[in-house]
C-alpha cells in the first residue's frame, strides 16, 4: 500500500509539473531571458509544494518530468545534460526541505507554517536551485548560460513564480470557501 502510494504521487508531481511547466511556456513566452531562465517561473512554486507535501516521490516525480521536458524540449539534445537537470529540478527543492526542516523547525505535517517560514523556504529553494542549475550548466557548457546574470534572473524568476502560484491557489481557495458559504 506505501509503495503505491509513493510511486501516486511520483505521477501526481511528474504530471501536474508537466502540465504547469508548458502553461508557464505559453503565459509567459515574453518573459524569457536565456534557455531555461524566465523572470517568472509558476512551476517553481509547484516544485517546493509537491517536495514539501509528498517528500522524495514529488523529487522523483518532478525530476523524471523535467528530464523528459529538457530532453524534448530546447535545452539540449545530449541526455546527460538533460537528466542532469531533472536531477537538480526535482532535487534542489528537495535539498532545500531538508534544509528547512532541519534548521527552521518545520513540522513534517507543515502544522507551523506562517508566511515568514514560507518565504524563507522559497528564497532558499530559490537561490539552491537556480545555484545548481546555473553551475550545472556552465560545468557542461552550455551556451548562453552559467553566468551571474542567468542565475539572478533564475532566482528571481523563481521567487516571483513561487508566490505568485500561491497567491493563486489561495485565491483559488478563498473563491471556494465563499461560493461554498453562499450554497448553505
Amino acid at each position: 500500500m506505501l509503495m503505491r502510494t509513493g510511486l501516486i504521487n511520483v505521477l501526481i508531481s511528474a504530471l501536474t509539473y508537466t502540465l504547469l511547466f508548458y502553461i508557464n511556456s505559453w503565459i509567459t513566452s515574453e518573459l524569457v531571458f536565456g534557455l531555461g531562465v524566465n523572470w517568472i517561473y509558476l512551476p517553481a512554486g509547484l516544485r517546493l509544494f509537491l517536495t514539501l507535501i509528498f517528500g522524495l516521490p514529488g523529487a522523483l516525480g518532478i525530476a523524471l518530468a523535467s528530464a523528459l521536458i529538457s530532453y524534448s524540449g530546447e535545452l539540449s539534445s545530449d541526455l546527460i545534460i538533460c537528466i542532469g537537470t531533472g536531477l537538480i529540478s526535482g532535487f534542489a527543492p528537495y535539498l532545500a526541505r531538508i534544509f528547512v526542516f532541519s534548521n527552521v523547525k518545520l513540522e513534517a505535517d507543515l502544522s507551523n507554517m506562517n508566511l515568514q517560514k514560507l518565504l524563507l523556504c522559497i528564497v532558499i529553494y530559490a537561490l539552491m536551485s537556480a545555484g545548481l542549475h546555473q553551475y550545472w550548466y556552465a560545468t557542461v557548457g552550455l551556451a548562453n548560460t552559467g553566468s551571474v546574470n542567468h542565475f539572478a534572473v533564475m532566482a528571481i524568476g523563481d521567487v516571483l513564480g513561487s508566490i505568485l502560484l500561491i497567491a493563486l491557489i489561495k485565491s483559488g481557495l478563498d473563491l471556494i470557501k465563499r461560493f461554498r458559504k453562499i450554497d448553505r
